[in-house]
């Protein structure tokens, strides 16, 4: 039975990895696929359970250092010039989750032929690096307008030529052994795949209370935010402004925190937007702004698949409604407006004026208030929420550039020189 504050593991990294792919039907369950192929291979391994769950989360996790939609398009064609880059960036996202560390060395070397290793079969990274390499190539491998049965075995046939030079041979043999039945194979393509591996995969019966809810929803705030140098503390600072507001409102701790988690999952809906898009220095077409507004549908619904966090759901996803239905996307109007969707519109205000972007310089606080009042006289947003916001204005917002501070320099430090196309050093 679930208990209170708790989700469960695979319901949780299984939503947030299916949002990652959404963007274009061309990538669509890639990495729930790649994660069914890697845990098939574990399991006739007969690798121990530790190490099935590893490389499970590493599979369903390995393309987050992939921070675009175009990026990632190149990855899944091969035609990136240097695909390592990805690889580095999501080692250094998963070395800062406690919970999930473990898999960021898979995800480090996923590219890395066999022929660049130097160690034996029996290091277990080695074979779940191998695993994971054998089972994104295969995914990647897949004509999606054509039936799998047309085409699985031509797969195998590349797959065994792969031999010893793309992937060592006992991966290949593993990989044949499993891919040999064509349940295999309906399932990899099923519709269904998701239900599959959340009730029958690795972390079935594993629940996770709100540390690791917070730790992964800040991994996620990562991948959102750092794919623009502009929005690189974006989430971070809705996160910290929510969290002290709901703080200075009067809400519990237990809600003061999963406000924190709603601030950082916020924006989790644009890993369906291009590039293109959210970094355009100029106004938006109305086709373009069509396309923005979507994001927190998808942020509703990626969050709402979660079992047990359905109030975050609604705390993230409508930070763009409006107190007189003007907003986007569900147009909700003031009586179905929670205070905590309330405090989440203004902190999402505040910390977006307040930042530079591509097209402004962000606002002194004189300009922010001036904004913010202009919308609470018009009844936009809740004026009682702005009024703490005002008398409270120095206190918050100090908060919330030392948040911001911490994050912008591991972005500066650790993600910058990738952003800015320098090639990382091969380990």
């Amino acid at each position: 039975m679930q208990r209170l504050g708790t989700v469960n593991l695979g319901n949780l990294v299984l939503s947030l990895s299916d949002a990652m792919d959404l963007a274009s039907p061309l990538l669509s369950q890639h990495q729930q696929r790649t994660a069914f192929i890697v845990w098939e291979m574990g399991r006739a391994a007969g690798v121990t359970d530790e190490r099935l769950e590893r490389s499970f989360i590493a599979a369903l996790l390995h393309d987050i250092g992939a921070l675009s939609l175009e990026e990632k398009i190149s990855i899944h064609d091969s035609i990136i010039e240097y695909p390592e880059n990805h690889c580095i960036r999501g080692e250094v996202l998963l070395g800062k989750v406690p919970c999930l560390k473990n898999a960021a060395m898979i995800v480090r070397f996923h590219h890395r032929e066999c022929k660049g290793w130097e160690s034996v079969m029996e290091e277990p990274l080695f074979l779940e690096s191998q695993m994971l390499l054998l089972a994104d190539h295969v995914e990647r491998q897949i004509n999606r307008s054509q039936y799998i049965l047309h085409q699985h075995e031509d797969i195998i046939s590349g797959i065994k030529a792969l031999s010893g030079s793309f992937c060592y041979p006992e991966v290949v043999e593993l990989f044949t052994e499993v891919s040999g039945r064509e349940e295999f194979w309906l399932d990899l393509v099923s519709p269904r795949l998701y239900s599959l591996l959340l009730h029958d995969g690795p972390f079935r019966k594993t629940e996770r209370g709100l540390s690791h809810i917070s730790e992964i929803a800040e991994l996620f705030r990562n991948i959102v935010d750092f794919r623009s140098r502009f929005t690189a503390t974006h989430s971070s600072g809705v996160a910290a402004a929510a969290s002290v507001m709901s703080r200075m409102f009067g809400l519990t701790a237990m809600e003061t925190k999963l406000m924190e988690v709603a601030g950082n999952l916020h924006d989790i809906g644009k890993l369906a937007i291009p590039n293109g898009i959210l970094e355009k220095p100029g106004k938006l077409t109305k086709e373009e702004m069509a396309v923005m507004r979507s994001h927190t549908y998808y942020t509703y619904s990626i969050i709402n698949t979660i079992g047990g966090i359905k109030q975050i759901a609604e705390w993230a996803a409508y930070h763009h409604e409006r107190l007189d239905g003007s907003g986007y996307p569900f147009h909700c109007k003031e009586d179905e407006l929670s205070t905590g969707a309330r405090i989440m519109m203004t902190a999402d205000i505040f910390t977006a004026v307040a930042e530079d972007r591509p097209y402004r310089k962000g606002m002194s606080r004189d300009e922010i208030i001036n904004v913010l009042k202009g919308f609470s006289d018009r009844m936009i947003i809740d004026p009682k929420i702005n009024e703490l916001l005002f008398d409270n204005y120095n206190e918050i917002a100090e908060y919330v550039k030392d948040k911001q501070a911490v994050l912008r320099d591991f972005y500066e430090k650790q993600f910058a020189f990738l952003d800015n196309k320098v090639e990382a050093a091969v380990i």
